[in-house]
């Protein structure tokens, strides 16, 4: 396992990271195989751990704090905040009123004192900066979170709060959590950039772009994922953006093959490879998902192998724009861009 400073914060971490998402109804994980996964990831030599308070509508957290009980020490926690918890319209977003309820939510399900890194796991355009900085630095002055950082936050966003944090005298975000992977290069033209500039730590999700990447889906074979069952449109081929991926996939699956590479290899050893990413994301549903992961943790790609990456997926392209998380706000609601 290759280790990383985690941004500035001179915290060292594992080049993979164990993502919780799957724990629990949405990845059908029981706690005896969320326990084993955890288990095995942390024998590995993983030691971030990433879940967030809306996956599975907190059975994820509740897992996971169920699986490393006895060997907290070992584990960088890290959740996140902020989307919907419910349908009451103050359980969700970036103020300071519901931030402090659902850090102490998190922490009763994790079953701990503290979480390592507390992530916004979006931006929330209806709250300020300083709002939700300002609650965040007063939770982390109180014990309860080490650190804090964003997730799929737009590069000027990314850049505005860094601002008001250095205006405001208030902490700041020291990482950020995008998607990113050989199908979905558009972070490299803004984020990283901005993430490289303010010395924040990345933890890139999807490296895998939701199964695209891990071997299972090719040309010519009926698209039986986990995640496809439930996500139909961005596996559906008369799609044009999911034939571009599926063309690429079968190019990449030759790249992968000529380099004695699996695909996963190849795909988290791009993520990993950049130096504005400190950790990719894995999300394995079984013990057998995260073995395959595992085999990466040592891959280091080749010039060769990235240069011919490049030519497959150009540097700064997204195959599929419709799938970001970042769009600004006006481009997805007409009424936002119109007087």
């Amino acid at each position: 396992m290759q280790y990383r400073s985690l941004g500035r914060t001179g915290v060292q971490v594992s080049s993979l990271v164990l993502g919780a998402m799957n724990f629990g109804r949405i990845g059908n994980t029981t706690q005896e195989e969320a326990s084993a996964i955890v288990g095995a990831a942390l024998d590995a030599g993983i030691n971030l751990i990433d879940t967030a308070d809306v996956y599975s509508g907190g059975q994820s957290e509740e897992m996971v704090g169920k699986a490393i009980a006895g060997r907290r020490d070992d584990v960088v926690l890290a959740t996140k905040a902020t989307l919907p918890m419910g349908d009451e319209r103050n359980r969700r977003g970036g103020s300071r009123r519901w931030l402090v309820t659902a850090l102490d939510n998190s922490l009763r399900r994790l079953g701990v004192d503290h979480v390592d890194l507390y992530q916004m796991h979006r931006w929330d355009p209806t709250t300020s900066d300083e709002e939700t900085l300002s609650a965040l630095t007063d939770l982390q002055r109180a014990g309860k979170i080490r650190y804090f950082g964003s997730s799929t936050f737009p590069a000027y966003r990314i850049v505005q709060a860094q601002w008001t944090a250095r205006e405001r005298q208030l902490s700041r975000y020291v990482t950020e959590q995008p998607s990113y992977s050989i199908l979905q290069r558009g972070i490299e033209t803004h984020v990283l950039p901005a993430t490289q500039e303010y010395g924040m730590g990345v933890l890139a999700w999807s490296p895998l772009a939701s199964g695209w990447l891990s071997g299972a889906i090719r040309a010519g074979q009926e698209i039986t994922t986990n995640r496809s069952g439930f996500m139909r449109q961005r596996y559906d081929i008369s799609v044009p953006a999911n034939r571009a991926k599926l063309e690429a996939v079968e190019q990449l699956a030759t790249v992968a093959d000529e380099a004695g590479l699996s695909m996963i290899q190849l795909a988290l050893g791009f993520v990993t490879a950049h130096p504005g990413v400190t950790s990719a994301i894995i999300g394995p549903r079984t013990a057998d998902h995260l073995r395959s992961q595992l085999a990466a943790a040592d891959t280091v790609l080749s010039t060769d192998v990235l240069d011919a990456i490049d030519a497959i997926v150009a540097p700064g392209v997204d195959l599929a724009p419709a799938e970001k998380n970042d769009t600004p706000p006006a481009l997805l609601d007409p009424t936002l861009r119109r007087r």
